[in-house]
């Protein structure tokens, strides 16, 4: 942005304001007037929430960044049923440009880093049930999971139309975001953004291993080199962590359901700073 200071970028996804605790420990979210702020998602259960919550945040921040969890795209019985699927999605759109935030379908900025020029990409990509073992068909994971007890509250309250089903929902968005993503000066490092995590590696849920068919798409494996980020940001999983691959950092940033952090610490503890790669490490 020309004329503009440097930005420094904070993530955090996941708050969940659902849950009262979550929501009330906003009072106390801190203001960066002059940084961005990201938001990767799961914020709220459908759409109920979102305008409250960014009229919350966005006065804090330069900009925020706001990309959809599954959360946002559930239709709760009851409470959205004129909405559902890719009006949903649209909608929730509608709201968060309301709120001046940016969303996956605005045009990618290209931003002053302390440390470069940055390309921000909020990414809605969603997942096709591919991060599975080999020997398990597409027919028969959702029974998989629920052998030991995993499921999705997706599998109800997230619904595709008017595509056939999640899979192809999934499909159509990774091949118009590989689209814009390659059109893209190839020249700028790229920050990724996106609730699910973009590589099947990081998608380790130790209490419940076969979550994972709900955690990503196998079509985005090494996004990372093949559009030259110098960092990946998501949530989702609710295991806060940052790990480096072929010299990227992607960075969980999740909050999570009240029993998984501590309010006595206060959200600010758990607003993180987004780490970008070393200049001559990003692949372009």
């Amino acid at each position: 942005m020309p004329g503009d200071s440097p930005v420094r970028l904070w993530a955090l996804s996941d708050l969940h304001i659902s849950h009262p605790r979550n929501r009330e420990a906003l009072d106390d979210f801190p203001a960066h007037p002059d940084d961005w702020l990201i938001l990767a998602g799961d914020l709220t259960d459908g759409e109920q929430g979102l305008d409250w919550l960014l009229g919350a945040l966005t006065p804090k921040f330069r900009r925020v960044v706001w990309t959809p969890g599954n959360h946002e795209l559930w239709t709760v019985p009851g409470r959205d049923p004129a909405f559902r699927g890719v009006a949903l999605y649209e909608r929730l759109v509608a709201i968060a440009r309301s709120r001046g935030a940016l969303t996956p379908e605005d045009p990618y900025p290209v931003v002053e880093h302390q440390e470069g020029r940055i390309l921000i990409a909020p990414l809605f990509l969603l997942y096709d049930y591919s991060f599975r073992p080999p020997h398990v068909r597409r027919d028969q994971v959702v029974r998989w999971a629920r052998e030991t007890g995993a499921v999705c509250s997706d599998e109800y309250l997230l619904h595709p139309d008017p595509f056939p089903d999640r899979e192809s929902w999934c499909m159509a968005r990774c091949e118009s975001a590989a689209a814009r993503l390659a059109a893209c000066p190839p020249d700028v490092p790229k920050v990724l953004i996106n609730h699910f995590p973009l590589e099947e590696e990081h998608a380790v849920l130790p209490r419940v291993p076969r979550f994972t068919p709900w955690c990503g798409t196998r079509r985005t494996r090494g996004w990372h080199r093949r559009f030259g980020a110098c960092a990946v940001v998501y949530g989702h999983l609710h295991i806060r962590k940052t790990e480096w691959l072929d010299g990227v950092p992607f960075q969980e940033v999740s909050l999570g359901y009240p029993r998984q952090w501590d309010p006595s610490r206060g959200i600010g503890a758990y607003l993180r700073e987004v780490t970008l790669a070393p200049e001559d490490a990003v692949s372009l």
